[in-house]
């Protein structure tokens, strides 16, 4: 295995770094205290190829891989981990689509979502189904030839009420997984609402609300696939959302170790630095190495998908457990070597701390990562 990037992905890298250092880094405070969702930004990455990273190229996307996603990620998130954490999401619809849709769909949705001109929802987790999500209520019925009639509710959608295009997986036929389908539902469309943007602990640069469906028609032909394959779709998606969400943790966990390697030269307690303390030399190398080691994992994870490894699955979720909960106790350290000021918003530590923390719960919560862990060992 070779650990070294190669010239275009250290290029790549390059690229996301310096963008996301003009556009994110400097505003990161602001967006979140005012809770400002950054679509202009946002639209400035996606013409640098960032709303369509593993989307095919005919279609407008950059057709790069996974492992050069979440170098991207990785970049992103350093300066603010919420946006990238949304741009991530978006990415995972539009290769849901570019992966399962007809041709038609694809040519009809792909190019303005890769402009982020359309930006997108991830919709599965509902008020009575989150870990469970073979369970869903949301119903999809056939109405003729032309039309599904939905109905139901989705629960902690990211861009909830200002996304164009919600990817919906809904019960088109019987119970269970192989009874789910996957829709694209409009903005504008009738009998579509939301509910009020949710007060969160962080992520406040994404608009997070419930998403309403009542007698909504959708037409046959935004079905993604073919009847049944939502679940699937779905949880193909995740495998791949898994690998972005561990990128963004790593990212933020980055900044935060920078930041408290910087501080811990600058303060001074009991007549010398914090740096010259052999307690935190040994807390700062734990975490670079806890770093180190949530990286390497994510690269081995996001390799296995695009080599269509039989372990990818495993890989992912490995990836996913270890980085997000690593990464959040590295933010914490961080903190803790602040002392009170990384307490203080000024410092930057706790937004951090507050965007992480909700990793080890979305994409699938760090005890379903260990169901599937558990599962494939096993077996």
């Amino acid at each position: 295995m070779n650990f070294e990037l190669s010239e275009e992905q250290r290029a790549i890298q390059d690229m996301a770094r310096a963008f996301a250092e003009e556009h994110f880094l400097p505003n990161a405070s602001e967006w979140d205290e005012k809770e400002i969702f950054p679509a202009s930004e946002l639209r400035l990455a996606a013409e640098l190829g960032l709303a369509g990273i593993y989307t095919s190229e005919e279609v407008g996307g950059s057709g790069l891989g996974r492992l050069e996603a979440a170098i991207i990620f990785e970049e992103l998130s350093a300066a603010c981990p919420s946006t990238a954490a949304y741009l991530s999401i978006h990415n995972m619809v539009a290769w849901m689509i570019d992966t399962f849709a007809n041709d038609q769909l694809r040519r009809r949705f792909l190019p303005d979502i890769a402009k982020m001109s359309k930006m997108t929802s991830y919709c599965l987790t509902e008020p009575g189904s989150g870990s469970d999500a073979a369970s869903l209520t949301t119903q999809a019925r056939k109405e003729g030839n032309s039309h599904f009639i939905l109905n139901g509710s989705k629960s902690f959608i990211s861009g909830g009420s200002t996304s164009d295009v919600y990817a919906v997986m809904c019960r088109t036929g019987e119970s269970g997984a192989n009874g789910i389908s996957c829709l694209l539902v409009e903005a504008g469309t009738e009998g579509l609402s939301f509910g009020a943007k949710e007060k969160k602990m962080g992520w406040n640069t994404q608009h997070t609300a419930a998403v309403h469906f009542d007698n909504c028609l959708v037409p046959i032909d935004n079905l993604v696939g073919n009847e049944g394959d939502g679940f699937k779709i779905a949880m193909a998606g995740l495998d791949g959302g898994r690998v972005n969400i561990a990128a963004c943790s790593i990212g933020g966990a980055r900044k935060a170790l920078e930041l408290a390697k910087s501080y811990s030269k600058e303060r001074k307690q009991f007549g010398k630095q914090l740096a010259d303390f052999q307690s935190i030399q040994f807390k700062l190398a734990d975490m670079a190495t806890e770093l180190d080691a949530s990286r390497l994992m994510l690269h081995r994870a996001a390799s296995s998908i695009d080599e269509g490894a039989p372990d990818a699955i495993i890989h992912c979720a490995m990836a996913k457990k270890w980085a997000t909960e690593a990464c959040s106790k590295i933010c914490n350290d961080a903190l803790q070597i602040h002392g009170g000021y990384g307490y203080l918003r000024d410092f930057g530590i706790e937004k951090i701390v507050r965007d992480l923390r909700v990793h080890e719960i979305l994409e699938g919560t760090n005890e379903i990562m260990q169901v599937i862990i558990a599962r494939r060992i096993l077996n």
